[in-house]
């Protein structure tokens, strides 16, 4: 049972670690980098919130989670290629799934939060958050890159 105590020191490990890996972004150079008007210029509300605040989208919300044409998926933020089609599948997660991205696409760090730590998944040339890396998914690489739809755009083959 969780106490009122433990909920409250839950909440606030919570942002402390959402804290700590904003500020670990912000020290991290990026090829593409603007200000925090321009990223909301650019961007929808809900890409601004994934791709610059580390939000997560709905589960089952993104229509690129029963996407399965070929082609590549790219980052929403500065458009670079992350994912081809070859490595999708579905994960039943209800977000996009891949089990390898492209060459020098992403980079991942460290991501506590309430639920310990993960792996955090983001663009490598603008720092864009797109989702998490586990290790619970197909062969030949064991891994489940879970990303958020709206953090992407798919580009037909």
């Amino acid at each position: 049972m969780i106490t009122r105590r433990m909920a409250l020191y839950l909440a606030g490990a919570g942002v402390a670690a959402t804290s700590s890996s904003r500020r670990l972004r912000a020290e991290e150079t990026f090829e593409i980098t603007r200000t925090e008007a321009e990223w909301r210029r650019l961007l929808t509300p809900a890409q601004f919130e994934v791709l610059r605040e580390e939000g997560t989208e709905r589960a089952f919300s993104s229509p690129l989670d029963k996407e399965y044409g070929e082609g590549t998926y790219h980052c929403a933020g500065c458009d670079l290629p992350l994912y081809s089609s070859e490595t999708k599948y579905d994960s039943g997660t209800g977000w996009p799934s891949f089990w390898k991205p492209l060459p020098d696409a992403v980079r991942t760090r460290a991501d506590w939060g309430i639920l310990g730590r993960r792996t955090e998944v983001h663009c490598r040339r603008c720092g864009g958050h797109l989702g998490h890396v586990f290790n619970d998914g197909p062969q030949p690489t064991g891994k489940r890159y879970c990303m958020n739809g709206v953090a992407l755009t798919f580009r037909p083959a």
